[in-house]
């Protein structure tokens, strides 16, 4: 193998491997922001009352 088609076999993965970790730094984010709105939208849904008073009869 000559030292040209090394270089481009060299080049080529890693551009591969930079183009993976921008895919998975993407996902990472989009997750991150699911989450957040998840949790803000669980928190808006609680009723402060639920739980407070139990009615327990014997």
């Amino acid at each position: 193998m000559d030292i040209a088609a090394l270089s481009i076999n060299l080049n080529q993965a890693k551009v591969a491997q930079e183009t993976s970790l921008a895919v998975m730094k993407l996902a990472m984010e989009t997750g991150k922001q699911t989450v957040n709105e998840t949790v803000k939208m669980i928190e808006k849904s609680v009723d402060p009352n639920l739980g407070r008073i139990i009615d327990v009869s014997v």
